[in-house]
């Protein structure tokens, strides 16, 4: 299945790049650690990265009840939301076709209050989506807690996908230049946890985080 293309979600540079595909594009969404979420009050645009997390068409937000970002999600306005993860560095024969390959992912949607029900599941959720596990390891939030955090949706509406991959595309006469040519991957990694300075003796790194780290 797939986003409707239309004059806002449409990728006009470069078409042959896009892709409306709901598979692909939910797949960059949770791949994603983190999203910038675009809006404008008044005449001034703003951007602020965060965590979020998706349910089917929907993608939650989360932060504290006072944040400016969500209240003004919770009224109703129009949201666009950015999603990127970079696969390589193309290094081209020629500086002007230097290029990186990517994937990234453009969702319009308008933004609504978390339902009593969806809170309750997407503060699991969220923690689970940083590190699988946590949520029945660690201390669950307090009645207090849980009072200070606001959780926003964003129902989707239109989304597109960009993606670039494969090597270099020069210019026919420059395949004849002594200049290496390729390309560079790109892995995000997480390197060995560093334990809290105030940790007590004897607390293990659990299996689940040693199994997230393999």
């Amino acid at each position: 299945m797939e986003y409707k293309s239309n004059s806002r979600n449409v990728v006009k540079r470069n078409p042959k790049r896009a892709s409306y595909d709901k598979e692909t594009i939910h797949e960059i969404i949770d791949e994603s650690l983190i999203s910038n979420i675009a809006f404008n009050v008044g005449d001034q645009p703003y951007i602020i990265p965060t965590i979020h997390v998706r349910k089917d068409e929907t993608i939650f937000l989360h932060g504290a009840s006072t944040s400016r970002l969500l209240n003004h999600i919770e009224s109703g306005s129009n949201i666009c939301l950015s999603f990127n993860q970079l696969d390589g560095i193309v290094l081209a024969r020629s500086v002007f076709h230097h290029s990186m390959n990517y994937r990234s992912a453009i969702v319009f949607g308008k933004g609504r209050s978390a339902t009593e029900q969806e809170r309750s599941e997407i503060f699991e959720s969220l923690t689970e989506k940083l590190i699988p596990g946590r949520w029945n390891d660690a201390r669950l939030p307090s009645d207090k807690e849980i009072k200070a955090t606001k959780i926003s949706a964003v129902e989707i509406e239109d989304a597109s996908a960009k993606i670039r991959s494969g090597g270099p595309n020069d210019e026919p006469d420059d395949y004849d230049l002594d200049v290496w040519a390729g390309v560079i991957p790109v892995k995000q990694i997480f390197d060995a946890p560093i334990p809290d300075e105030k940790l007590r003796e004897g607390i293990a790194i659990p299996d689940y985080l040693d199994k997230f780290l393999k």
